[in-house]
């Protein structure tokens, strides 16, 4: 599951053995009107193909899929430069959450490419701006305004307890100083799905099989 406004595009640098794996790939969807986090989730639920699966979700990915994992069973969750506990979330959106500031955010923005990638991948990206628009797949302000609202206002104290937490030490929004009981990147960013995926197609097989 890819974060906020991506598309599975972020994961097409990441190969795994073909005899061993089976990749399947989510999309968001532009939610329905008023519909909880959660629901959202069950619904997502629906589209995944197999039984028994590992989901893995990047940045706001990571935590729909924890979600998910409430209510079908998995044999794994693994988030990617996300969170686990709402106490994990920077003070910035814990501030977000009891002000309401996150409300003023110009999401009306939205068709500026540089503006929705920053929300997106929370990051500077005006020297790779074609590489990320070409990874971001949903631009409604609706959209955007919902997905900022559920990451603020999310909560969590107990984390599945098959969960794998994988995290960049260089994440700028969600520093790891945040973080508990991870796996860290070197290096790594908010955007490593895409620039580090060596170190994922090293390490994820066996993060997922053992």
């Amino acid at each position: 599951m890819p974060g906020m406004a991506a598309s599975s595009a972020i994961f097409e640098y990441i190969k795994l053995p073909e005899d061993t794996f089976k990749l399947h790939f989510l999309e968001w969807s532009i939610p329905e009107r008023g519909i909880s986090f959660s629901d959202y989730a069950k619904t997502m639920c629906s589209k995944v193909e197999f039984d028994d699966a590992v989901l893995l979700g990047v940045s706001l990915g990571g935590l729909l899929v924890q979600e998910m994992s409430k209510y079908i069973n998995v044999r794994k969750v693994i988030i990617i430069s996300s969170v686990k506990r709402s106490s994990e979330l920077p003070n910035k959106m814990l501030f977000a959450r009891y002000t309401r500031i996150h409300k003023l955010l110009p999401t009306g923005l939205v068709n500026n490419v540089e503006l929705l990638a920053k929300y997106a991948f929370g990051e500077s990206v005006v020297k790779r701006l074609a590489l990320y628009e070409r990874y971001l797949s949903i631009r409604d302000k609706s959209y955007i305004d919902w997905c900022i609202d559920k990451l603020v206002n999310w909560q969590q104290k107990v984390p599945p307890e098959n969960l794998v937490h994988i995290h960049g030490e260089k994440d700028t929004v969600f520093p790891i100083i945040n973080i508990e009981d991870c796996i860290p990147v070197q290096n790594g960013t908010h955007t490593m799905i895409i620039h580090r995926a060596k170190w994922f197609n090293e390490n994820l097989p066996t993060i997922i099989l053992e």
